[in-house]
This record gives structure tokens, sequence and C-alpha cells, in this order.
């Protein structure tokens, strides 16, 4: 994974200094999301351990913490006609399509609070969106393909998986709490540097 590792270091380095310098939400939408439109546009480097489906549900895997809780970075692995229930975040969120397709459909709440779905997107390898209690937060996404798996890549304000948030039941109303958790227990290694620096010495 060693040119992967760079990438993936690169994107979390870059969310890194945007949060030390106080960096507001859009600055992070804008700066991060065109940071996570570099590491999708090459579908090469994600270990095949943080791309595995499951039979039975959607995946999240862990790719990075910040150690502050600030940030995570996970990848969304999608079996073929997979979906979420309606959700929230409660914090920004990008998402950078790697491979595959999605659909993301929003819901908006109406003049007496109920919960109505909104607009569709699609998204193909390469694209960036972002979610947020700003922008709208709510929405329920779906592999767009019947026959085979979709990822994408994402970040969010927060240690997401630890997170409380929500799911929706838009037909009756009902509101649920919601911790979605991780599906691994080891992160991949981004700071083994050993080779390059082994390189650039000539050793």
């Amino acid at each position: 994974m060693a040119d992967g590792a760079d990438r993936l270091r690169h994107f979390v380095c870059c969310l890194t200094r945007l949060c030390d310098a106080g960096a507001d939400e859009q600055a992070i939408r804008d700066e991060g999301g065109a940071a996570l439109r570099v590491l999708v546009a090459d579908d090469d480097w994600l270990m095949e351990e943080f791309a595995a489906t499951d039979p039975t549900q959607y995946r999240q895997y862990l790719l990075h913490c910040d150690p502050l809780e600030r940030f995570s970075v996970v990848s969304f692995v999608w079996g073929p006609g997979q979906q979420t229930p309606v959700h929230d975040h409660t914090v920004w969120g990008l998402i950078g399509m790697l491979r595959g397709a999605e659909i993301s459909r929003s819901y908006v709440r109406d003049a007496a609070g109920r919960l109505v779905a909104g607009a569709e997107e699609r998204l193909l390898p390469g694209m960036v969106t972002a979610v947020s209690p700003q922008i709208g937060d709510i929405h329920l996404v779906a592999n767009a393909l019947a026959d085979r798996a979709s990822i994408s890549i994402h970040a969010y304000g927060g240690n997401i998986g630890a997170m409380a948030r929500h799911v929706f039941v838009p037909e009756s109303g009902e509101v649920k709490p919601f911790v979605s958790g991780y599906a691994n227990r080891f992160l991949p290694n981004l700071w083994d540097r050993a080779e390059a620096v082994r390189a650039g010495l000539g050793v």
C-alpha cells in the first residue's frame, strides 16, 4: 500500500492542517473536498481489507481518526442492492466516490415537521459531495448497481462511528437513536515511510 498510504496520508494531513488552523466549515468543505477529489481520482490504493463486502449489510471501515476526534476518514462498502436507512450525521461530511455508483436521496422537513423526500443525486467515480446541518444533513444512500459492489470514501467532522445520531422512518415520523460503529478492528498503516527514506538514501 506504499503509494496508497501516501495518497491517504496526504488527505489526512490536509484535514489536520485545516483543523489546526481553525478553518470554518465552508473552508473545510471547499479545501477538504478538493483534496478528497484528488484522493478518489484513482482507484488503485484502498487495501482489500477495507474494501470487503458483507452479504447482509453495508460496511463502514475506519481508515483514520484524528487523535482529538476532530475528524475521521472511512471507506463505505456497499454490496449489490444494499442501502442505508434514512439518517443524519450532525456534523459536516465529505463523500468521494471511488468505485461503482451510489444514489443519495435527500430528505427535508415540511411545514408540519414531517420528512419529505427531496432531490436525488447519483455519484460516479471521482465525484465529491457534502452533507452538513448547514446545507442538508438527512439522506438515504444506496448502491446504484445491482450486480457489483460500490465504494465511497467519507470524511466527517468527528469520530463518526462513535457519535450519537438518528435514523428516521419518514412514513411514521419515528426517530431512533443510532451509533454506526466500525466493521474493522485494525487501521491501515499510513506512517511506515521506511521504504521511501531508504530509497532517498540509496540503501
